[in-house]
């Protein structure tokens, strides 16, 4: 799992954060798997793929999960630059054999409509140029319910991880089996 504060269970404890919940899921379920968390709060695309190498040595995943985007487009970096880390950083874990997902993140709409919305759709393009599986709004069913979300509107609570893995098993699970 390669994400930001979203998968490093920020303001939460980690054991409540979704990416443990899908650990604990995989190891009752599909004995073998292993899920290692390599999210950072604050991470950006950049960040990231410099930190790549040595996830990838130390690791040798089968499947990476790239939660990444919210940062760069909460820093109003341009669009390009994170489709282009986004895509070596897919790309990179590919050429190590693993297998690839790509979560969709929104932000919010105070940064216009056009950055927002090409915002959202770079993570459709970058899924489709690297071949990835992308997951949807890996928010959809918790960002825009206050009882779910952080005071700061941005982090889920404990009570909507169980959610936020409901929306990742879809994607994940072909691959898993």
């Amino acid at each position: 799992m390669l994400g930001d504060s979203i998968s490093a269970a920020y303001g939460i404890q980690r054991e409540e954060g979704w990416v443990y919940l899908l650990e604990q899921y995989l190891a009752t379920n599909h004995a073998g798997w292993r899920v290692v968390n390599a999210s950072i709060s604050g991470e950006t695309t950049g960040g990231a793929l410099a930190r790549l190498p040595g996830v990838l040595d130390a690791t040798t995943p089968k499947i990476v999960i790239v939660e990444l985007g919210g940062n760069d487009g909460l820093r109003g970096y341009p669009i390009s630059k994170m489709q282009d880390n986004l895509l070596r950083i897919i790309e990179t874990s590919q050429a190590q054999g693993a297998a690839t997902l790509l979560a969709e993140m929104q932000i919010p709409p105070n940064y216009g409509r056009r950055y927002t919305e090409e915002f959202t759709a770079s993570f459709s393009a970058v899924a489709a140029q690297s071949n990835t599986v992308l997951i949807p709004f890996l928010l959809e069913q918790v960002a825009l319910q206050p009882e779910f979300m952080q005071d700061d509107g941005i982090h889920p609570t404990a009570v909507a991880q169980p959610l936020i893995v409901d929306a990742v098993l879809p994607h994940l699970l072909p691959l898993v089996k």
